[in-house]
């Protein structure tokens, strides 16, 4: 057989040809769709048949499982979803790839597509020139399609034609016809395939053509698809490495689940094949998916049109096949869902971590799969930050009444050092995490909204310097031997209630990010001018105490300190209520009239 090194790399490039397009359609589809998977996700219930077809359906749409279900993880990793529901979700996106391999197998063999492909691309390229977002990620989705159906056509193209070899084709033989042991063997060859491309749909579309080019028979096909759901496992446990212990559950529960499933259709491996070819054959009349490779094996001629109605009857047995495996698996699997939460439990125990130890509680490294999608982390993320330097907040009114030079004040000090230190780490991870985020494929809104939450990470940091500044001031006063009145108290504990009360407004808007209203931004911008009101109101009474010699000038210098420190808590937060008012617009109907400056007068003045 005459087949050289560059025939073979012909062959690998025609691979790549094929992931690559399944990775641009997969990346268009998500940012087109991207907030509605996050919302249609967030949204389910704990239904699990809806969490099934939620799973059938987002698979179906992105055109991976592996994605789908790295989504899943990702969610569970950031608290949005519980873990039993992510297995009913897990469970119904193994089912849902199998729509990739009907559109391979129907369109790859059935229909020509290659006299579509390059006027597809006429209409898909102009669209990424198109300023509006939406058509340059319908364009991208397009372009993808016509990717994948080339890669699959160069590989149909650059296999080698094993029948003009017959010493090649019987050594290929001695490992398709040793019974049950070729089985169990090309069930591992397709999960070690599936391992190292990532792409179950890429391995069924290899296995496809070795099958409908006759090189394996139909069983040695089904079984190298049974190894290949096993081996797509890996990429979310790659992306659960990083990952809290919930989200390794979730992926681990995701690998069981095909696991378990390959090993009960091994165990009747023969007598289910026999029915899949039944379904086939006689039930809808689709062909013997038996007969090409008899065929090949006989050396009989075959004209051009049987040759095609026995390639279309093959990958069809070989879909039906796997999607009959995935159905069977999940009515079974569905109702041990329970087991498996409680076996996960066991095999991943959850660490209990101190809250005071710097640690990312929803992002972690490993899970960069879906960028539109992992925004929903870093918001997440956020809300923990802000809880933190709220909580710095209540230590500073405390320290304020704490006398100073006790243990207990220093305790308290102590503690403020060490949340500002966190505060600081934190918005280092969290925007190192997003600018990642900024490195994938993102629609214009996304990469907006990145921009809102990585402003909004900085003023919750200049938060924690602000508290950190009042609890210096603090000492400096001792240092300086200064003393307050009950007046000044009175004024530093209005002012921090003042801000305390902001600091609410602003936590219950940034808990729920996606539903911000006019009347929670008005709350907000309202409480942000008392602050600065009473703020006024001390600096001119401060002068007219000291020079009523009501305390002394070195008292009243340490007061003001502290009171405008709080009153630039409040700014701080007031721009947090900015980024959140920008994120608002973006989300609102682009042609209503809302304006910033009808919220907040003061923003409009500043630009």
């Amino acid at each position: 057989m005459d087949y050289s090194l560059v025939d073979f790399l012909a062959l690998l490039g025609a691979v790549c040809l094929f992931l690559y397009g399944m990775k641009v359609m997969s990346e268009g589809l998500q940012k087109t769709a991207g907030s509605r998977l996050r919302s249609i996700l967030a949204w389910m219930t704990k239904n699990r048949i809806l969490a099934i077809i939620t799973g059938i359906v987002i698979t179906a749409l992105i055109q991976s499982s592996s994605a789908s279900v790295s989504m899943v993880v990702s969610f569970v990793n950031a608290g949005l979803m519980p873990l039993e529901q992510s297995l009913a979700v897990s469970f119904g996106a193994a089912l849902g790839t199998t729509f990739t391999e009907w559109i391979i197998a129907i369109f790859g063999f059935k229909v020509k597509m290659t006299a579509f492909l390059l006027p597809l691309l006429f209409f898909a390229v102009p669209m990424l020139f198109i300023k509006n977002g939406k058509y340059k990620n319908i364009g991208e989705l397009i372009i993808g399609f016509v990717f994948l159906f080339m890669g699959l056509d160069a590989i149909s193209a650059n296999v080698p034609d094993l029948s003009r070899s017959p010493e090649v084709f019987a050594s290929l033989q001695q490992y398709t016809s040793m019974g049950f042991v070729s089985v169990l063997i090309f069930t591992l060859v397709g999960w070690v395939v599936t391992m190292v491309i990532q792409s179950s749909a890429a391995t069924f579309a290899i296995v496809l053509i070795m099958a409908t080019k006759g090189w394996i028979s139909f069983d040695i096909g089904c079984a190298m698809v049974l190894g290949a759901s096993i081996g797509t496992s890996i990429t979310p446990l790659l992306a659960s490495l990083g990952g809290n212990a919930e989200a390794k559950k979730a992926a681990l529960g995701h690998a069981l689940f095909n696991l378990f499933g390959s090993v009960w259709v091994l165990l009747v491996f023969q007598p289910f094949v026999s029915m899949v070819i039944w379904v086939v054959k006689d039930l809808f009349n689709l062909g013997d998916p038996l007969a090409l490779y008899n065929s090949v094996k006989g050396g009989s001629a075959i004209d051009g049109s049987t040759l095609m109605d026995e390639q279309v009857a093959m990958s069809i047995g070989m879909t039906m096949f796997h999607t009959i495996f995935k159905l069977c698996n999940l009515l079974i699997m569905i109702w041990f869902t329970k087991f498996y939460v409680k076996l996960l439990n066991i095999l991943i125990k959850s660490k209990k971590k101190e809250d005071e130890e710097f640690q990312l509680k929803y992002i972690q490294g490993g899970l960069m799969s879906a960028s539109e999608l992992n925004i929903t982390q870093a918001q997440r993320e956020i809300v923990v930050f802000a809880q933190r330097v709220e909580r710095m907040l209540g230590m500073v009114k405390d320290l304020v009444h704490t006398k100073t030079g006790t243990p207990e004040f220093n305790k308290l000090f102590s503690r403020i050092e060490k949340y500002e230190d966190i505060t600081d780490r934190m918005e280092f991870e969290i925007g190192s995490y997003l600018n990642k985020v900024l490195d994938g494929r993102l629609s214009s809104q996304a990469k907006s909204r990145v921009a809102s939450l990585l402003s909004i990470i900085s003023e919750l940091e200049s938060i924690g310097d602000s508290c950190n500044n009042i609890a210096k001031a603090l000492v400096r006063k001792e240092e300086a031997d200064a003393h307050f009145n009950e007046y000044n108290y009175a004024n530093i504990d209005e002012m921090l209630r003042l801000v305390s009360e902001a600091m609410a407004n602003m936590m219950s808007v940034l808990s729920d990010i996606d539903n911000v209203t006019v009347e929670d931004l008005m709350r907000s911008y309202n409480k942000e001018r008392e602050i600065n009101n009473f703020r006024n109101q001390c600096r001119t009474e401060n002068i007219e105490a000291v020079n009523q010699k009501k305390y002394p000038y070195k008292a009243g210098i340490f007061y003001m300190d502290i009171v405008c420190e709080a009153e630039k808590l409040g700014d701080f937060i007031v721009n947090v209520i900015d980024s959140m008012e920008d994120i608002m617009r973006r989300n609102a109907d682009p042609n209503s009239s809302f304006s910033i400056g009808e919220l907040n007068p003061e923003k409009t003045a500043k630009a």
